[in-house]
């Protein structure tokens, strides 16, 4: 049995396409406990969200499947379990905060309606409870004027009190795991601190284990206690969020520490790494960053490495760290 909250192992998604199974998430590896903060990273196109959508039970099928490994949540194996037992799982387990807030909550009901009715379904409770409940909810999470906005629309609302709102919806069952894919994008910066704030209250309050899915390293050295970086379905590197800021041992890591803007240097022009995440599937062998590392050598093209884990405890996937 996993001692470990959230325990994914060897986790695989597929999707069929016309040029056959394309491998979104290819054999990964990570785990949470509760009370801790795990940031997964890594560009667009890398299989971050399709990673949270497997793990709550949500890749649309078809095109898409789980093809193999396991998420134990408490060790038990989510991907074992029927539609109507995940159901239970989630949103009370297990919670999740979408990207887009305005595309997650439902235009035609209410504010209100919508966090009492997954109050409701999960604990059975009364109307008067679960309202209640609700407007809790909304208060605690920074929101005035509760009352008013248990009746309004969610176009009626701002970018961050929709993410707010989504945020109390995904706390009202007092989940063991909260997913975050991108929570603060699109959000003005002010208003990203009050979220992030908010998210890091509700984890130490709550010891709710966080798994932060997004691009911004910023987000994550304030947030994170360990951090997981994915390139092509694959999880690169990994380790504590300070070691890996100190010292990245992935060409990719490293890569993407370096992209980010450092105010106290002037610069002519900011570094990116050259080339694009390749398309998954497209590289049958070898290191799949390869074609954008400046330290390949032959052996990165012909064998894939394995992820070893390092004398300090964190694991990289690359041949300079392999005997």
């Amino acid at each position: 049995m996993s001692s470990h909250v959230l325990d994914v192992k060897g986790l695989k998604t597929h999707f069929t396409s016309k040029e056959g199974d394309i491998p979104a998430v290819d054999g990964i590896n990570f785990h949470v406990d509760s009370g801790e903060v795990l940031g997964i990273v890594g560009e667009s196109g890398c299989g971050k969200s399709v990673t949270s959508l497997s793990v709550m039970g949500l890749v649309p099928s078809p095109p898409g499947r789980i093809a193999g490994g396991e998420i134990l949540y408490n060790g038990e194996d989510l991907t074992k379990l029927s539609e109507k037992q995940m159901r239970k799982i989630r949103g009370n387990d297990i919670a999740m905060i979408f990207q887009e807030p305005m595309t997650s909550l439902n235009p035609v009901f209410k504010i209100g309606n919508q966090i009492i009715e997954g109050i409701r379904l999960h604990n059975k409770e009364s109307k008067k409870k679960a309202y209640n409940r609700a407007v809790e909810m909304l208060e605690l999470v920074g929101l005035s004027r509760v009352e008013d906005l248990m009746n309004s629309y969610p176009h009626q609302l701002s970018g961050g009190m929709r993410q707010r709102v989504m945020i109390a919806m995904a706390m009202t069952c007092d989940p063991n795991v909260l997913i975050a894919d991108e929570p603060t994008t699109a959000l003005d910066v002010t208003i990203q601190k009050q979220i992030l704030n908010l998210m890091k209250s509700l984890n130490e309050k709550m010891n709710t284990a966080i798994v932060l899915i997004t691009h911004d390293l910023g987000v994550v050295a304030e947030m994170c206690d360990r951090i997981a970086v994915m390139y092509s379905g694959k999880v690169v590197e990994e380790g504590n969020v300070k070691d890996i800021f100190k010292n990245p041992k992935h060409p990719y890591t490293a890569g993407l520490i370096q992209s980010v803007p450092d105010m106290r240097e002037k610069r002519d022009r900011l570094y990116s790494i050259p080339g694009n995440v390749p398309k998954p599937g497209t590289i049958k062998q070898g290191c799949a960053f390869a074609p954008r590392c400046e330290h390949a050598f032959s052996r990165c093209s012909d064998e894939t490495p394995e992820l070893l884990a390092t004398e300090d405890g964190s694991k990289v996937r690359c041949w300079l760290h392999h005997e």
